[in-house]
């Protein structure tokens, strides 16, 4: 009986089924369980899959007492200090059936790039406003999620500008920089955790003469929405092991206030907003002092109106009757797209006094924004007599007509 069991586990099984539909689902059911098998399919979080090749050996040890060490003081983490490196990891839930996972070596390791080389961070420097070769100052970060943060965090506060005030009031000078750090930071952090690790692209952090800005491949997870980073919402990440450790460090909080804080602390600088897009992955753009056109009272309402809406309509017709005197001739619902959309067009009618000759694709590249939305931007500022086109319509130029 030994013998037959034998020969028909190493036989072909033959199995019958009623339908077409019921052998598409067998199938279908089979290859997900060879593929998982196979570590080729993956149902969690990219951090929780298991990082192919990378052993204990490839991890730093003293890099995880010092985390132990710094841990236990910032959030009381519950674990001694001599803990074993293989303990801490199971207690962070960074192994998948004993083995490393992504997490583990983004978090831990000696060399992470080595495994995910995609994990850098890139960081450059433009004089101008515009990406132009040769670049002034660019580099390539890597190592550990907490190094790539420091490093990029480091690059930024070097190149901006800063006030050392007087020791009246304590024994060392305040230091105030032109963009608070914890802006920095918070957008930096942003992108680094809750990047896409699965997209071949890195962070990027440039920063111009009249602006920061901070892409990654990640996507806002439902149902956030650009509009609700705004005000406190739900804390969503997309890779949930990273960020405990990151919340443990204090990189980050767990309550969905990060971008609400850098809203707020913009405001308390005397800064425009912060603006975020997500037509490309993510995109966190924060403005310089003089860098952007500050915006009037209505817009100003506008922007806050996510949180008031019927406060804000109040300053908007105030604001715009006072201060641009064609209120008349505006719509309540042309007034809110004008207030909505105001960095965007600004940022174009700026692009547009450098270099007349750019056309729709190479504004909507410059500005994020898709060509279509580049066009009803035109339109739009064309209508207000702001620029105007002048010459055949492929090889013209624009004029900008206000001062």
């Amino acid at each position: 009986m030994q013998a037959l069991v034998g020969r028909a586990q190493a036989g072909l099984v033959r199995r019958r089924f009623a339908t077409p539909a019921e052998l598409v689902a067998g199938l279908y059911a089979a290859l997900v369980q060879y593929l998982e098998a196979k570590e080729l399919l993956r149902f969690g979080p990219f951090d929780a899959a298991l990082c192919s090749g990378a052993t204990l050996d490839d991890l730093d040890v003293e890099g995880m007492y010092r985390f132990i060490r710094i841990a236990r003081n910032a959030r009381q983490l519950p674990l001694p200090e001599e803990t074993p490196p293989a303990d801490l990891l199971r207690h962070l839930n960074l192994l998948n059936r004993g083995r490393l996972t992504n997490a583990a070596v983004l978090l831990f390791g000696r060399a992470p790039q080595r495994f995910l080389i995609s994990s850098e961070v890139k960081c450059a420097h433009f004089h101008g406003t515009e990406v132009a070769k040769p670049i002034p100052s660019y580099q390539v970060y890597n190592g550990t999620v907490f190094e790539l943060v420091d490093q990029a965090v480091d690059f930024v506060m070097s190149k901006i500008a800063l006030a050392v005030g007087t020791r009246a009031k304590a024994v060392q000078a305040p230091v105030v920089y032109e963009i608070p750090k914890e802006v920095v930071t918070e957008a930096i952090v942003n992108a680094v955790a809750h990047r896409d690790y699965t997209d071949s692209s890195s962070v990027q952090v440039m920063l111009f003469a009249d602006r920061l800005e901070i892409m990654n491949s990640g996507r806002l997870p439902p149902p956030l929405t650009v509009e609700s980073l705004r005000v406190a919402h739900q804390s969503l990440p997309g890779n949930p092991l990273i960020a405990e450790s990151m919340y443990l460090l204090r990189y980050i909080e767990k309550m969905g206030t990060g971008t609400v804080d850098m809203v707020r602390r913009c405001a308390e600088a005397g800064l425009p907003e912060p603006e975020f897009d997500v037509s490309a992955g993510f995109l966190a753009r924060i403005w310089r002092p003089g860098g952007h056109a500050r915006p009037s009272r209505a817009v100003r309402g506008t922007l806050r109106g996510t949180r008031d809406s019927t406060r804000a309509t109040t300053q908007e017709t105030a604001g715009t009757t006072q201060e641009t005197g064609d209120s008349a001739r505006d719509t309540t619902q042309e007034t809110h797209a004008k207030a909505d959309s105001s960095p965007t067009r600004e940022r174009i009618v700026a692009l547009l006094r450098s270099d007349p000759t750019l056309t729709r694709d190479a504004l909507a590249s410059r500005v994020g924004v898709t060509p279509e939305g580049v066009k009803y931007h035109l339109d739009k500022l064309r209508a207000a007599g702001r620029i105007r086109h002048v010459g055949p319509t492929k090889k013209g130029r624009w004029e900008v007509l206000d001062a």
